[in-house]
């Protein structure tokens, strides 16, 4: 058996004081089965101010926690932890592939997604956001991800600018960087892209927002002959001088506690029952629940058809938990004019992205039918008038709409099933 261990660190709600919160361990058995466990530091549990990682997987109690799951990573630890880019990219830098999941959470990374940092020092380390890459750095980023897209040789300190990025998800190239108005996640151009993606899911959150869903601000940067979508990190917020408030971040996948190995048979994706989560996790669960819809509505008209769980969040800038704004918006152009399904179960219908799956769930989102009827109409109008224009407002060409252009309000989501 191998075992590895860390401190886990976390900065406290509405404070720029970090703080050491408990200690993560893994074990591995011979036979390849890992097993987690966490404990949360007695110092940390009698401060008033202390606050659960998890308040239904993790909370505050002195008991000690372990899990299977995930490889043997908690879901509110697994959360922060590099995807398939930020691996690649730490292979990169490490000169190898054969690392664990515990080497994936632990290497540093200034732009760690949430409030959590993780080391093997007792006290945490002093962490300074303004070390971050600023835009000027751009260039030099957008041509470093190129090279580990194509597996280039690189030079070390590009390397080094790259890897400051490297804990965030997704398996697209991208970076984070700071800039006066606060911290960003630039998304670059991917080699295989075949529509400019910057300007599509830069248009797509516009269009989201003009629905009545919360989206991160955007912009667009130009980079060589390219353009990067810049979004706003909506698990941070600014304080004084260059500091920064983190806030923390779990995932749909952890709410729901699933395991992200479940993918082929996607057994428990579903937003009814993350609905269903949002009515004791949030808040304000009525209207998280109602914008959610929204989003189900949303993803099938656009026919997102990467809508799975770690592309829904919930943060908690405070003491208190909420549905995040939305990310990760992109349209698929399916072939199919008849049938076309979500990543997640949207009703007594299954995945099927249509009005009659959607509108027989809706009072699992807080709506009646004819309410629910209401806010289809409405989005279905919004995207119909609007898609083309927005996409040519956010720097798109004529060529990247017609790419795109069988993702919209596709015939049959109007079908009777």
């Amino acid at each position: 058996m191998t075992s590895d261990a860390c401190y886990v660190y976390i900065q406290l709600p509405g404070s720029l004081d970090v703080v050491t919160c408990g200690r993560y361990q893994r074990e591995q058995t011979d036979e390849g089965v890992a097993l987690g466990r966490f404990v949360y530091g007695q110092s940390y549990l009698s401060r008033e101010d202390a606050v659960a990682l998890d308040p239904f997987h993790l909370p505050l109690t002195s008991r000690e926690y372990t899990t299977v799951k995930l490889g043997g990573l908690f879901g509110a630890l697994r959360d922060v932890a590099p995807d398939f880019w930020g691996r690649r990219v730490i292979e990169r830098r490490k000169r190898t592939t054969g690392l664990s999941e515990f080497d994936y959470l632990v290497y540093p990374s200034r732009g760690r997604i949430g409030a959590l940092e993780f080391g093997d020092a007792v006290e945490p380390p002093s962490v300074s956001d303004s070390e971050l890459p600023g835009v000027h750095d751009l260039r030099a980023l957008r041509e470093a991800a190129a090279m580990v897209e194509s597996e280039a040789p690189m030079d070390p300190d590009l390397e080094d600018l790259l890897a400051a990025g490297s804990s965030v998800g997704g398996a697209r190239p991208k970076t984070v960087i700071r800039d006066k108005a606060g911290t960003w996640l630039a998304k670059f151009p991917a080699l295989e892209d075949r529509w400019s993606n910057a300007a599509v899911e830069g248009a797509m959150l516009r269009l989201a927002s003009e629905c009545g869903i919360r989206t991160p601000e955007t912009r667009l940067e130009a980079v060589l002959d390219d353009q990067v979508l810049l979004v706003k990190r909506f698990d941070r917020q600014s304080a004084s001088g260059n500091a920064e408030y983190r806030h923390r971040m779990v995932s749909a996948l952890t709410v729901l506690d699933l395991d992200d190995r479940e993918v082929v048979e996607r057994s428990g994706w579903s937003y009814l029952s993350l609905a269903d989560e949002l009515q004791r996790w949030s808040t304000e669960p009525l209207l998280d629940k109602r914008e959610l819809f929204r989003r189900v509505v949303f993803n099938a008209l656009i026919s997102n058809t990467d809508d799975h769980p770690r592309n829904h969040a919930l943060i908690a800038p405070v003491t208190g938990w909420r549905l995040s704004p939305a990310y990760d918006l992109t349209p698929s152009p399916v072939r199919s004019l008849e049938h076309r399904d979500l990543a997640m179960t949207a009703g007594e219908y299954g995945r099927h992205a249509s009005r009659k799956n959607l509108l027989s769930a809706s009072p699992r989102f807080g709506f009646d039918q004819g309410e629910a009827n209401h806010v289809i109409d409405e989005i279905v109008q919004i995207i119909e008038g609007r898609w083309r224009q927005a996409i040519l407002e956010h720097g798109g060409s004529d060529i990247d709409c017609e790419a795109v252009s069988g993702s919209f309000v596709y015939e049959g989501f109007e079908y009777a099933l």
